[in-house]
């Protein structure tokens, strides 16, 4: 080869430049051919992978309600106190005495002592179960001695007043009642007569609902669904707008214009979840297990009712 580029140099027929433009085009011919099939090579091979249901980690559960309070939390290592309301046969007499059934009869038929005020189907006892008594099912009684208090959800420092107002506003999806008015006075006297002898400021047992703790999976509203179907539905009705006697809901329908609207603390999932275990069906408080319980929540969370009134 060498004595073959020696003649053909000795000859003039030869020159170097002719292998630097041979080297060049090789390397242009393997950019071309090789370059692209490293690029495909890299390529992630493509899957066929069905499209899979958006699912949150349990970190990301949804919230209660900020400043709602109506989750029984307790310290840890702090036992609660117990306490029991007084009977109905010791209401007092006089004065006093029918100021506090005027407030027990506006708790328990609210559309018909405080009409004007309410702008829905509910009344308040279908939250509070037993006229405010029952434990667990956020009673007055526990609730009283715990105000004032501050509250992140109007970010203030909250009279008892002012969480009776905050019912009727958002739960009742009413008109909050004058301080000074009848019905405040009656049912602030109603708590009050509930609350006899009970600490003040002091986390008594049954206050608010128990804290459910995080389902195994995260809450699912079409399982929530054959949970109402199954649990709910013969008593609040199969479309969930409750059921009515002589013109009055005998029970309170669950989402829809006449139910609470979407201020509500029940509005918060984790809230009716709570709510849900501890007292739903009625009369069968915790026979649904914590997951049906979240997702019968999801569920009735999930449908139109009024707006926050807070949201212009």
């Amino acid at each position: 080869m060498i004595r073959w580029i020696n003649r053909l140099t000795q000859n003039g027929k030869f020159h170097p430049m002719w292998i630097v433009l041979a080297v060049t085009g090789v390397l242009i011919v393997a950019a071309i051919v090789l370059v692209p099939a490293r690029y495909e090579g890299s390529k992630e091979p493509r899957q066929n992978v069905a499209a899979t249901p958006r699912q949150l980690p349990a970190a990301n559960l949804p919230e209660p309600d900020s400043g709602q309070h109506d989750l029984m939390q307790t310290p840890h290592g702090v036992q609660p106190v117990h306490f029991t309301p007084p009977s109905e046969r010791d209401m007092p007499s006089g004065e006093l005495g029918d100021m506090i059934k005027l407030g027990r009869n506006i708790f328990e038929h609210t559309q018909i002592y405080a009409k004007g005020l309410v702008g829905n189907g509910l009344n308040c006892v279908n939250c509070h179960l037993d006229a405010g008594r029952k434990a667990d099912s956020a009673p007055l009684w526990a609730a009283y001695v715990m105000f004032p208090a501050y509250r992140s959800k109007n970010h203030k420092v909250n009279s008892f007043e002012d969480r009776l107002a905050g019912c009727f506003r958002f739960s009742m999806n009413g008109t909050a009642p004058e301080y000074n008015s009848k019905e405040m006075i009656a049912l602030t006297s109603y708590s009050y007569w509930l609350a006899k002898g009970a600490p003040t400021g002091v986390e008594l047992a049954g206050r608010g609902y128990p804290e459910p703790g995080n389902p195994p999976l995260p809450p699912d509203a079409q399982r929530g669904a054959a949970v109402f179907q199954a649990n709910c539905a013969i008593c609040h009705g199969a479309d969930g707008q409750g059921s009515k006697v002589n013109g009055q809901y005998a029970f309170p329908p669950l989402w829809g214009n006449d139910s609470y609207n979407a201020g509500a603390g029940m509005h918060s999932v984790k809230n009716a979840a709570a709510f849900i275990k501890a007292n739903m069906p009625l009369g069968k408080g915790n026979s649904l297990s914590l997951q049906e319980s979240w997702d019968v929540a999801q569920f009735v969370n999930s449908h139109d009712r009024p707006a926050d009134p807070r949201v212009k």
